[in-house]
C-alpha cells in the first residue's frame, strides 16, 4: 500500500505539472496576463510539493537521513546552477537531478529538482513569473530520469543517462516556451496561439514558433551541457550516491 500511494503521488505530480505547461491546448478562452497565470501556478505548486514531500516520507521513501541528503543535494545543485543558469543555452542544474533522480528514484528527483531551481532563484535573485515553471520543468527531469531502469552494464546505463539527457533538455525547453506562448507571439500572425482552436491545430503554430523564434536551437546548448556532464561525471557521482543512498537506506522504487 505504501508503495502505491509513493507512486500514485509522483504519478499525480507528473499529470498535474505537465497540464500547467499545456493549458493553452486545453483552454477555450483566452487568460488574463502571463504574471496571472505564474501566480495561480506557483500557489498550487508549492503545496503540492509539499505534499509529495510528505507522502514520500510516510510511504518510508524518505526518511530523515534521506531528507537530510536531499537538502544537501539541493543546495548543492542551487550553487552548481551558478555556474551556467541557462545562459546561451548552457544548463548546468540538469545533470545532478537526473543522476541523483537515477540513483534515489522519482519522487526524490522531482523534489531535488523543483527546490534545487527554487533557492537558486533566491540567492541570485531570479524570481519572476517564469520561476515556479522553471521547478515544475527541472521537476519533471527528476521525475523521468527516476524511471530509466537499472542495469549492471555501466557502458550502457551511459548511454541510457545520455540518451535521456539529450531528450529532457528539448522537451524542457518546449514546455517553457509552450506555456507563455500565447504572450510572446502575440495576436493575428500565422504562429500565434487561438483559443479554442484544435489542439492539433495550436501544436502546428507552436512547432512554427519554435523554428522562427529558434527554440529548438537554443535547446541544443542545454542538451551538449547536460549529456556532456553526465558522460563525463556519471559513473562517479552514481556510485557515489549510491553509497549514500545504501547508508541512508534508501530503496528505489522508480
Amino acid at each position: 500500500m505504501r508503495v502505491l500511494v509513493s507512486r500514485l503521488s509522483v504519478g499525480l505530480a507528473g499529470i498535474a505539472s505537465l497540464l500547467m505547461f499545456t493549458w493553452p491546448l486545453f483552454i477555450a478562452s483566452g487568460t488574463g496576463n502571463e504574471a496571472a497565470v505564474a501566480q495561480t501556478v506557483f500557489i498550487i505548486l508549492m503545496p503540492l510539493t509539499l505534499l509529495l514531500v510528505l507522502l514520500e516520507f510516510a510511504s518510508g521513501d524518505i526518511g530523515s537521513k534521506q531528507l537530510a541528503l536531499l537538502g544537501v543535494l539541493i543546495a548543492l545543485n542551487a550553487v552548481i546552477r551558478l555556474l551556467g543558469a541557462g545562459t546561451a543555452g548552457i544548463e548546468t542544474a540538469f545533470f545532478l537531478v537526473i543522476l541523483g533522480a537515477y540513483v534515489f528514484g522519482s519522487g526524490f528527483g522531482f523534489i531535488l529538482g523543483a527546490s534545487s531551481i527554487f533557492v537558486s532563484a533566491i540567492i541570485t535573485g531570479g524570481i519572476g513569473p517564469w520561476l515556479p515553471f522553471q521547478m515544475m520543468g527541472v521537476g519533471l527531469v527528476g521525475l523521468g530520469a527516476g524511471i530509466i531502469p537499472h542495469t549492471a552494464k555501466k557502458n550502457l546505463a551511459k548511454v541510457l543517462l545520455v540518451a535521456y539527457s539529450i531528450i529532457a533538455s528539448f522537451l524542457y525547453g518546449s514546455l517553457m516556451t509552450l506555456w507563455n506562448w500565447p504572450y510572446l507571439a502575440g495576436t493575428g500572425t500565422e504562429v500565434s496561439y487561438v483559443a479554442g482552436d484544435p489542439i492539433l491545430s495550436n501544436l502546428t503554430k507552436f512547432f512554427q514558433y519554435e523554428l522562427v523564434t529558434g527554440g529548438f536551437f537554443w535547446d541544443i546548448g542545454r542538451a551538449i551541457t547536460t549529456s556532456v556532464l553526465v558522460l563525463l561525471t556519471g559513473t562517479a557521482l552514481i556510485a557515489t550516491l549510491t553509497r549514500a543512498a545504501i547508508r541512508a537506506g534508501v530503496i528505489r522504487r522508480g
